[in-house]
């Protein structure tokens, strides 16, 4: 199965959102909340990836491991939100930049926001 065909492997604990209202409604701000994880390919994923990037297309094994990266911020934002006493997060963005050789920086960053039911 290809990366981009996988389902999120467990649900979110509250509804996340890129844009600023849930359902048509926005919240009570409560701040920003944000997840970071430094992600490495890993020696057989970077030596597969490498070859692989000799030629045109998509590298699986590099967009695999940005995903699980994206995957595993946004459970930390959401684990952020829930700690600061939001039950939603809107606005939510990715940033990623490389901290040395092989190992990328993933943030995922959004606004704790409370919903009214």
């Amino acid at each position: 199965m290809a990366a981009d065909d996988r389902a999120p492997t467990t649900p979110l604990a509250l509804p996340v959102s890129t844009t600023f209202e849930i359902d048509g409604r926005a919240g009570n701000v409560l701040g920003p909340c944000f997840g970071v994880i430094a992600r490495s390919m890993g020696f057989t994923r970077g030596v597969v990836g490498g070859v692989k990037s000799l030629k045109r297309g998509n590298i699986t094994e590099y967009s695999a491991t940005l995903e699980e990266g994206r995957r595993e911020a946004v459970e930390r934002m959401v684990d952020h939100a829930v700690a600061m006493g939001a039950n939603a997060v809107t606005g939510v963005r990715f940033d990623s930049s490389d901290i040395s050789e092989g190992i990328v920086e993933i943030v995922a960053y959004g606004t704790a926001v409370v919903i009214e039911n």
